[in-house]
């Protein structure tokens, strides 16, 4: 148990039983009232935000958090399968949790886990990815207009728009965080 004036932004806390990450705080003394801390939250689980306001004698249930790299391996019937790369020990993450992020992950890749009591609650991606188009209208001679894309199809499943001139086998970069494509892999 932490006093509320230690709580910091990134912190994990318990609260109500339910967990919380800080995404700002500010200590608030006003006039002759006595000091407390105004925080911004959001919640782990349904991922809504919410404020809140602590006296600063009050006292915080903090949270140990680790982030270690996770490989993913397989999708199973309601979650994904992921692999501890330290222990090999195998972890079935709720699709909720990945969410759209699968889009960018082919079977293998590493990704960075949050681990909340043995339980991991959210995965970061790295900036990009690279991944091969598996179907794609093929490009029309003559159509060499600047900025002119099409859709194409990835190993993921994802759809994103490239230029005209790629093709089926092509590898491509794709930024995680727009899901647009980057540029052209050899």
């Amino acid at each position: 148990m932490i006093n509320a004036t230690e709580i910091r932004k990134g912190m994990v806390i318990r609260m109500d039983g339910e967990l919380f990450v800080v995404l700002g705080r500010e200590h608030v003394t006003p006039g002759n009232w006595r000091a407390m801390v105004q925080t911004e939250m959001r919640s782990l689980r349904s991922g809504n935000k919410t404020q809140k306001r602590f006296r600063s004698n009050d006292q915080i249930d903090e949270v140990y958090v680790e982030t270690k790299p996770f490989e993913y391996l397989y999708p199973e019937a309601d979650a994904y399968v992921f692999m501890d790369t330290e222990n090999y020990e195998q972890i079935p993450v709720a699709k909720d949790v990945v969410g759209n992020d699968i889009n960018y992950l082919p079977e293998n890749s590493v990704v960075r886990g949050t681990l909340i009591e043995g339980k991991i609650v959210s995965i970061e991606l790295p900036s990009s990815v690279v991944l091969e188009i598996i179907e794609s209208e093929p490009g029309v001679k003559g159509d060499s207009r600047t900025n002119i894309f099409k859709n194409a199809k990835v190993s993921t499943g994802f759809n994103v728009k490239v230029p005209l001139f790629m093709k089926v086998g092509d590898k491509i970069k794709i930024d995680t965080r727009t899901g647009e494509f980057v540029e052209r892999v050899n």
